[in-house]
């Protein structure tokens, strides 16, 4: 598992807009990269509608958001339409940064095989994992507090 400290895994994943977004191109901000499981769902959908309505705050901490999924780009760009979602969402269909960041569970509910844990990872601008949480439970959602007070550690 990625700990706080470590060299975030480098990755290039298809945006919902179908744009190729790399992880090394993301420098001038921090990046909160975070992990859902299903376009769609009703606590994905909680969880994302509240970092669309707190953006400003994390922009004023000098960060961007990278949402990823397993879902396709055209899934997520019909969500993203729809909940007028106003940061990057990356598919990962092939499920190769999931693995990296160790965010994927081998069986999820329904049998389900390749679905995305719950994460939330706070990269710097020279691509170190600062804060690193991976949840087990897909009901819960990550510490939203932990993450900010992790992104004005690296603005002091």
């Amino acid at each position: 598992m990625l700990t706080p400290g470590d060299k975030a895994p480098e990755f290039a994943l298809r945006a919902s807009d179908k744009s190729l977004v790399k992880l090394s191109e993301q420098r001038e901000k921090n990046v909160v990269l975070l992990f859902i499981p299903f376009a769609f769902t009703s606590v994905c959908t909680k969880e994302l509608c509240y970092l669309r309505d707190s953006l400003a705050e994390y922009e004023k901490l000098d960060a961007r958001i990278l949402a990823v999924s397993v879902d396709s780009p055209y899934a997520l760009a019909r969500w993203k339409a729809e909940q007028e979602f106003n940061f990057i969402m990356l598919s990962d269909f092939n499920k190769t940064v999931s693995k990296k960041y160790d965010s994927l569970y081998k069986e999820f509910g329904l049998g389900l095989k390749g679905v995305s844990k719950r994460s939330a990872f706070v990269i710097d601008k020279q691509g170190i994992v600062r804060y690193a949480e991976v949840l087990e439970n897909a009901g819960e959602l990550p510490d939203f507090e932990a993450v900010k007070q992790t992104l004005q550690s690296l603005n002091s």
